[in-house]
């Protein structure tokens, strides 16, 4: 299959394999399909192979009741891609990052980078998560599901956009990725919303020991970019990056910027913040991805990319000060689960 653009079914996922190069697995995230990747995957065809596969009852995968959790779906996606590649990257969006962290913490022998975008480790807030959305928001979602799923779907979709530069280019690219490839099943959107309201991988994180990059939309109103730091933060060997005036989907809104970095650490492990190339607005020069400490020195108006961060006041924390953060953030993340 290598060097072929290729679309099947196996264990019942559809499976879509296009380029050449180093495997990276793509996941979306809920009610989407592979569809979403499009773009991504003219990008980088040419320089790798991109396998991406439509979750559970998405797109053109079956759905099959008992496969609810990100764990059992991580599992299934296991199988599912074992007889197409024995070492690959992993990029997760949303939904499909949490699969991802479950995927990393099982099978790291099999993981080269672990890639995590608009992820969460938990989508609802609580007492000792402030980061997550309210259980009513989530509990209302679920309602309009059962009367109307189809406008549940669109109006999800537009929340994504929300604050993002190009939104209306962006939903546009979402609906077209659902009218082209198809709607998720009822009963997937019903799971997945399940899972949104309920699952908590905090307790996986210290076992994802895969070098790892978090990008984060600055406008996201679905994962708020503090829970994605978070996760950066809490993850042994993560990185983090923010992308402004993005919001859930910045492989969309900012492709060019996306590509950039997701190449730069999927190549060395590690991003250079001095060097790596950043699109400005239309008519501006290109500027750069910024040090931890210049993160807010940009005008609201220019696209840039911020650098690292353990948190959101101390990302220009010297190595020592870092590994003390993160020791502290296991050690509470340990706390919260006794």
């Amino acid at each position: 299959m290598r060097g072929t653009e290729h679309g099947f079914v196996m264990s019942d996922l559809y499976v879509e394999v296009n380029g050449n190069g180093p495997d990276l697995v793509l996941l979306h995230g809920w009610g989407l399909n592979v569809r979403v990747w499009d773009g991504l995957v003219a990008e980088l065809r040419d320089r790798f192979r991109l396998i991406a596969v439509d979750l559970p009852g998405h797109g053109k995968s079956l759905w099959t009741p008992g496969r609810n959790t990100p764990a059992e779906q991580a599992w299934l996606l296991h199988s599912t891609l074992a007889p197409i590649s024995n070492r690959y990257s992993l990029l997760g969006w949303s939904l499909g990052g949490q699969i991802a962290l479950d995927l990393a913490a099982a099978m790291p022998a099999q993981i080269d980078k672990l890639v995590l975008v608009a992820t969460t480790p938990r989508f609802t807030a609580a007492p000792d998560w402030p980061y997550g959305m309210k259980l009513e928001a989530i509990t209302k979602m679920a309602t309009q599901l059962r009367e109307d799923y189809q406008r549940t779907v669109r109006d999800f979709l537009d929340l994504q956009v929300r604050g993002s530069m190009d939104g209306p280019s962006v939903v546009e690219q979402l609906r077209h990725a659902l009218s082209v490839h198809g709607e998720a099943a009822p009963e997937a959107l019903a799971a997945g919303l399940n899972t949104l309201a309920t699952s908590d991988v905090r307790s996986t994180l210290p076992h994802v020991r895969t070098p790892t990059l978090v990008i984060a939309g600055q406008n996201d109103r679905i994962t708020a970019p503090g829970a994605s730091r978070v996760l950066a933060t809490t993850l042994p060997d993560a990185r983090y990056v923010e992308m402004r005036r993005a919001a859930h989907a910045p492989f969309l809104s900012h492709r060019k910027e996306f590509t950039v970095v997701l190449e730069q650490f999927l190549r060395s492990g590690e991003l250079d913040f001095g060097t790596a190339p950043v699109s400005a607005d239309a008519g501006k020069p290109a500027g750069h991805a910024v040090a931890p400490s210049q993160t807010h020195a940009h005008a609201p108006s220019s696209t840039a990319v911020a650098a690292p961060a353990a948190a959101p006041k101390s990302a220009a924390a010297t190595p020592a000060k870092k590994k003390r953060m993160k020791a502290r953030a296991r050690k509470k993340l340990k706390a919260s689960h006794r």
